[in-house]
């Protein structure tokens, strides 16, 4: 998720944005999101946040849709209320823009119905290090940073696990706590709000950092990361997602279909270049 911290929140809808879904929803009956049969011929209207979400989206629509007999419109949405909302009432066909464990939130907070379809991308948090060569340079002693949000300190926290650097007990998800932590092998931590981590970096032996803030302070996660997320089977995935019921939309298959597909996992290896990275792996 582009700004999956933000998404870890959620953001309130604005009253501009409202208007906004307004002005850009289909001109069709919402209600016929929920008929696929009669819906097979139009197009299937998807909510977007702009990068890389609606980027992905629009290279599917501009390359492989016509192909596959889809006809597919991209609706950009800043927001990442309405774009469920939408979904749920049928003012747009699905969306594309959050990861599961956001998804669950707002489904429980808001009563809806939404089901992810398939996984496309991530946006991989990264262990990044000013001083550090490898991750088996840190010791006994050293300090790690990690972003203090449930979410975030979570995936955090599993990253150091997945790489031998602490044992948290078992079972324990994506909501993990430094009280989950039942080895530290030695290490300090400190939580920071996850925008401020990337400042941190100077301060403390290691960090990990959110995939978009590691861009933004002009880190490559595919070159400067001493590790990152793995993205098959990760469950901050974003993906493809419609209203419960419309699963089996054949617009909903098709683009699910193209959205795993070769062309799509080379067009996100080649333009994001590690920052953005396929969450399938597409047989040809």
């Amino acid at each position: 998720m582009r700004k999956n911290i933000k998404l870890a929140g959620g953001i309130a809808a604005t009253a501009a944005l409202a208007l906004g879904l307004t002005a850009c929803g289909t001109s069709s009956d919402p209600s016929s999101a929920k008929d696929s049969a009669g819906a097979a011929d139009k197009p299937l209207v998807v909510a977007a946040s702009p990068t890389p979400h609606a980027d992905i989206l629009n290279f599917v629509k501009d390359n492989l849709a016509e192909k596959a007999g889809l006809k597919l419109e991209v609706k950009e949405f800043t927001d990442y209320v309405l774009p469920n909302t939408a979904t749920q009432s049928g003012q747009v066909d699905a969306n594309f823009f959050q990861h599961k464990p956001y998804l669950d939130d707002f489904n429980k907070k808001n009563k809806t119905t939404i089901v992810p379809v398939v996984d496309v991308h991530l946006e991989p948090l990264g262990l990044y290090s000013k001083s550090l060569k490898s991750v088996k340079d840190l010791k006994a002693g050293q300090t790690i940073a990690v972003p203090n949000d449930t979410t975030n300190e979570g995936r955090a926290l599993h990253l150091l696990a997945d790489n031998g650097l602490i044992v948290l007990k078992d079972g324990v998800g994506t909501d993990a706590k430094l009280s989950d932590i039942t080895d530290k092998k030695g290490l300090e931590f400190k939580e920071l709000e996850a925008a401020t981590v990337p400042r941190a970096l100077n301060d403390v032996d290691a960090a990990v950092i959110n995939g978009n803030y590691a861009i933004e302070a002009k880190l490559s996660p595919a070159k400067d990361a001493l590790a990152l997320e793995k993205a098959e089977g990760n469950p901050y995935a974003n993906f493809l997602a419609v209203k419960e019921g419309n699963e089996k939309d054949a617009r909903v298959q098709k683009l699910a279909k193209l959205l795993n597909s070769p062309e799509v996992k080379k067009y996100i290896e080649d333009t994001y270049k590690g920052s953005v990275i396929p969450a399938f792996g597409a047989a040809e």
